[in-house]
């Protein structure tokens, strides 16, 4: 999971960068929220394994991506989370 500050008025920019050239090896899913001013977004992913997203964390492909997002990002936080889906009880 991934927390970044967005600069005023670079969602669009953010946006372009933000997307991987190719699908990452071992991912399984991507989620991304936005906050309604545009300047935050959470990007939520899901990995076959730790392995497999440290090995995408480290790659040439994502270090060039956090290049291309960098000029348009004022802070980030980043960690690895495990977990599990919450059931939600049917309504009548």
């Amino acid at each position: 999971m991934t927390t970044r500050r967005i600069k005023p008025g670079m969602l669009e920019d953010f946006e372009r960068a933000w997307r991987p050239a190719s699908h990452p090896e071992g991912m399984r899913r991507a989620y991304a929220y936005w906050s309604e001013d545009g300047q935050e977004i959470i990007g939520v992913s899901f990995w076959e394994s730790k392995e497999a997203c440290d090995a995408w964390r480290a790659s040439e492909a994502e270090a060039r991506r956090r290049e291309a997002m960098a000029p348009c990002i004022v802070g980030e936080q980043e960690a690895f989370y495990r977990g599990r889906e919450l059931v939600v009880p049917a309504r009548s």
